[in-house]
């Protein structure tokens, strides 16, 4: 009879099914919550029961929320004129621990109709005046870009995106000859 720990074994592969998990490091998650931090891994267990509970979509920009409309969405404090369009609700979270953006949000998974209607319908409600794409740089994106563009193109806003090119910190021999072309096509007074 083969020596099996099944509950282990059931804790690795729950492990590696986590983004960018893989088998050894799922395994080495698991030794590491079983032998050497019971009370840590408890906690852990907790806060994920309790965030699946808790958390959810925004109704209106698809953000993660608590409730059915998010802080972000409900601040009236915030810039009603300035929508930035993100690809998840995760780059909302990045975007937010920057702390520099104080327009609204609207994730944009897909293209169907429907999610173009409720873009256009928060545009139109909040007097929306400049629609910012803050997707990630790719040819996939301008296309998105230009087809959000042709379907919103009945409503007065401005359409930006967000700038790309050289890192900072980052030398020129390591940068991709896409960005660095696009560095010096944006260039800007120094």
């Amino acid at each position: 009879m083969k020596h099996r720990l099944e509950s282990f074994h059931n804790l690795v592969e729950a492990f590696s099914t986590l983004p960018t998990v893989g088998k050894k490091s799922a395994m080495r998650f698991a030794y590491h919550v079983v032998l050497h931090d019971s009370y840590g891994a408890m906690k852990l267990s907790h806060a994920i029961e309790k965030a699946v509970r808790t958390l959810r979509r925004c109704e209106l920009c698809g953000g993660v929320s608590e409730h059915e409309v998010c802080d972000i969405c409900l601040d009236e404090e915030r810039s009603q004129e300035l929508l930035c369009i993100v690809e998840s609700a995760k780059d909302i979270l990045i975007l937010e621990e920057n702390g520099t953006f104080e327009g609204c949000y609207f994730v944009l998974e897909n293209l169907e109709d429907e999610t173009i209607s409720r873009l256009k319908s928060i545009i139109a409600q909040r007097g929306v005046k400049e629609v910012i794409f803050a997707l990630t740089p790719s040819l996939s994106s301008d296309g998105i870009i230009l087809h959000v563009e042709e379907r919103l193109q009945d409503l007065e806003v401005n359409f930006t995106k967000i700038a790309q090119g050289v890192p900072t910190g980052v030398q020129l021999e390591n940068v991709d000859t896409l960005s660095l072309a696009k560095a010096l096509s944006s260039r800007m007074k120094a």
